[in-house]
């Protein structure tokens, strides 16, 4: 029987959660943080709080088995993307093997994290990258929008979490105690509002150039002040 990972001492918050073939019930997310952090609302409700960026990864084969999965969250100077590659970076997978990852995130990334993850994933043509957001992060800034149009150029699925992306972070991220998942409040209204915003970025029409693209991307991205409940 494959075993779960034997945590020297407790994790701490933000540690990567790290389950191989089954759950471990010890380090899933809480039902509260999962409910406000991956909640895709477009105004933060009552009581007010700050939406993090947490991303929750599986490593699957192609038949469908589940080789890892995790759960990272922002640390300061550096993102949850970044861990995410790092993590996936020191598993040495096999180059002549072939592997899906699937990643739900609550923000998509900022443009530093996804010039990070196309040169991660450029390359290695045994992976398969696909990315489900909750929300759009700051998706009205120019250089924002490239980043979205960068990886899906890289050939990394792009799309925003429906229902069934819910229900399947709820069943495998969750310390949901053997609860179903129950949807909020106009869940489904908000999904097809951000996915509509999300056709609309990833329009070939509304791409610029791509070499310009990656050079802006190379800037790293501005500093926002407005919303700082939406800040990452």
């Amino acid at each position: 029987m494959t075993k779960g990972w034997a945590w020297t001492s407790l994790p701490r918050p933000g540690d990567c959660i790290w389950t191989p073939g089954i759950r471990n019930t010890m380090n899933l997310l809480k039902k509260k943080v999962f409910q406000q952090q991956f909640g895709n609302q477009h105004r933060v409700p009552r009581p007010h709080y700050r939406r993090k960026t947490y991303l929750c990864y599986q490593l699957k084969q192609l038949d469908g088995f589940t080789l890892d999965k995790g759960c990272f969250r922002n640390k300061k100077h550096r993102h949850a993307e970044i861990r995410f590659i790092d993590k996936i970076t020191s598993l040495n997978l096999d180059p002549n093997q072939s592997y899906k990852i699937i990643c739900y995130v609550t923000w998509s990334p900022c443009p530093t994290c996804a010039r990070e993850l196309v040169d991660f994933i450029n390359g290695q043509d045994h992976l398969s990258l696909q990315i489900f957001a909750s929300r759009l992060y700051f998706h009205w800034f120019k250089l924002f929008q490239r980043g979205l149009q960068q990886l899906q150029a890289a050939q990394v699925s792009v799309a925003v979490m429906t229902r069934s992306e819910f229900e399947d972070c709820w069943e495998e991220f969750v310390d949901n105690q053997g609860m179903p998942f129950e949807s909020w409040d106009k869940l489904e209204q908000y999904s097809e509002s951000i996915s509509r915003r999300l056709r609309q970025i990833l329009l070939p029409s509304n791409w610029n150039n791509l070499e310009d693209s990656f050079r802006d991307l190379r800037l790293g991205s501005p500093s926002p002040s407005s919303l700082r409940s939406d800040s990452r």
